[in-house]
C-alpha cells in the first residue's frame, strides 16, 4: 500500500509538471518524460507483480493527460518497466546507468508509437524529421533520471519500503 501511495503521488506530481511547465516555459522537446523515469525506477527497485500493474496504470494516466493516442504510453511504460526489471534482474545490478539506458530506449519507443499511430507509417520522411525532437527528449529525460532515482529512493526509505538500491 505504501508503494502504491508513493508512486501515485509521484505520478500525479510528474503529470502536473509535464502538463503545466510547457505552458509556462517554451521547453518543447526539452521537457523530460518524468512518468517514464518513474516507471523505470519502479522496474529497477520494486520487482513485484503489483509494480507491473502500477506501471501500466501510470502509463494509462499519462495517456489520459496527454490527450494523444490512448494506449501508447500505457504499453510503452509497461514495456519499459519489464525491460528495466529484466536488465536489473539478469545483470544483477540496479545501477542508474541501466535506468538511463532504458529511459533512452523508452523515449524512442514512445516516439515510434506516436508516429505510427498518427501517420500509419505513410511517410518515412516524417519519422526522420521527428528524430531530433525524440533525441532531445530522450537526452533531457536521461539527464534528470539519476536525480529522480535518488529522490524516489530517499522517499521510499523515509516511508520504510524495502527496495533494491540503484547504484551509481
Amino acid at each position: 500500500m505504501r508503494l502504491f501511495a508513493l508512486f501515485s503521488l509521484a505520478t500525479v506530481v510528474a503529470l502536473a509538471l509535464e502538463t503545466t511547465l510547457p505552458r509556462w516555459l517554451p521547453l518543447g522537446p526539452l521537457m523530460p518524460d518524468l512518468v517514464l523515469v518513474l516507471a523505470i525506477d519502479l522496474g529497477l527497485r520494486h520487482q513485484q507483480a503489483t509494480a507491473a500493474l502500477m506501471a501500466f496504470g501510470m502509463g494509462y494516466a499519462a495517456d489520459s493527460f496527454s490527450g494523444a493516442h490512448l494506449g501508447i504510453e500505457a504499453f510503452v511504460l509497461t514495456l519499459a518497466f519489464l525491460i528495466a526489471y529484466a536488465l536489473s534482474r539478469y545483470l544483477i545490478s540496479s545501477s542508474a546507468a541501466i535506468g538511463v539506458l532504458v529511459v533512452v530506449i523508452g523515449e524512442f519507443m514512445i516516439g515510434v508509437g506516436q508516429y505510427a499511430a498518427s501517420s500509419g507509417w505513410n511517410s518515412a520522411g516524417g519519422f526522420v524529421a521527428m528524430l531530433p525532437a525524440i533525441g532531445w527528449r530522450a537526452l533531457t529525460s536521461a539527464l534528470v533520471a539519476p536525480s529522480i532515482f535518488a529522490v524516489m529512493e530517499g522517499a521510499a526509505r523515509m516511508i520504510g519500503l524495502r527496495q533494491h538500491a540503484v547504484r551509481e
